[in-house]
């Protein structure tokens, strides 16, 4: 079977940092879940082929290619055994590439898999979404980006909240909320946020006019995003007159997971410089899985697993 070809799988990048590990640690959780491969990579970068500069364990020191090689393989390793003995069932692939950690992520994705990566500073957060020097400045994530805190998990909520607001974008973000709910049992709470300034009702007429658009939003997506296999879900709504990122914070206080579109125009720019997105990945303190624009289907349906 061609690398191109293979099965779905969730794929990870570690470098031994502490926010690696956790997303290490959810990834394996969620490959079980998802029951596809699971695909630890590391990056040496460019540097260890010349042998300038090796990085390892989330050091940097110098050393030989040699031994930065050595190191990588050494992590891959120990990061293959705890996956296999956290969870025996799951397939664990390992790669080592000579490329950026961000580079190596997008070459090693599909459409139909999942990403995931520490939180830690948002530097391969901002490199996957909208490329870097050392990456290919036109490449970006095929498949949904989970962003997974630096921080001790919690237990099991069994909620995931995703924003919408009737774009492309949060009907991606909707899509994937359905399918993680689907993989963990989970309910579903999208949150529509009106914005703080937002008019109570119309005045002229009175009528609560927001509110009616808010819920004609709710339900647009609603009609076109769930089908035969999520019908059955419990999902609600939330519809508020407040900061949408507060309101996704807020919403997000007892959930196991936050889901955020990224637009292809001012989204995926906006997650450097203030989006919703943005936003979010700063203060949320459970992992944040955000929908690139090339993470859908061509005709708007999900991608084949």
């Amino acid at each position: 079977m061609s690398e191109r070809k293979r099965p779905p799988a969730v794929v990870v990048g570690v470098d031994g940092t502490p926010g690696a590990r956790a997303a290490l640690a959810w990834a394996v959780g969620a490959a079980a879940r998802r029951r596809v491969q699971l695909r630890i990579v590391h990056g040496l970068g460019p540097e260890a082929v010349v042998g300038a500069v090796a990085v390892g364990r989330g050091t940097a020191g110098r050393g030989s290619a040699g031994e930065a090689r050595a190191s990588a393989h050494e992590l891959l390793t120990e990061s293959a055994e705890y996956a296999r003995r956290a969870r025996p069932d799951v397939e664990v692939i390992t790669v080592l590439a000579v490329a950026d950690a961000p580079a190596v992520l997008l070459e090693e994705a599909r459409r139909g898999d999942v990403i995931a990566v520490g939180s830690r500073g948002l530097g391969s957060v901002r490199a996957i979404m909208l490329g870097s020097i050392g990456v290919r400045t036109s490449a970006r994530a095929p498949c949904p980006v989970v962003v997974v805190p630096d921080a001790e998990p919690r237990g099991y909520r069994g909620r995931v909240v995703v924003g919408v607001d009737g774009s492309p974008s949060s009907r991606r973000a909707l899509r994937f909320a359905l399918e993680e709910a689907l993989a963990t049992d989970a309910s579903v709470v999208l949150v529509h946020a009106l914005g703080e300034d937002a008019p109570a009702d119309d005045a002229a007429t009175g009528d609560a006019v927001p509110d009616r658009r808010s819920e004609e939003v709710v339900d647009g997506v609603l009609a076109d995003v769930v089908d035969e296999r999520t019908g059955h879900l419990d999902i609600s709504a939330v519809r508020v007159r407040a900061d949408p990122v507060r309101a996704l914070l807020d919403a997000g206080a007892d959930a196991d997971m936050v889901v955020v579109g990224s637009r292809g125009r001012g989204g995926v720019r906006g997650l450097v410089l203030g989006s919703v997105s943005q936003g979010v990945l700063h203060h949320a303190g459970i992992p944040v899985a955000v929908l690139p624009p090339g993470s859908d289907g061509a005709d708007g349906r999900p991608p084949n697993r």
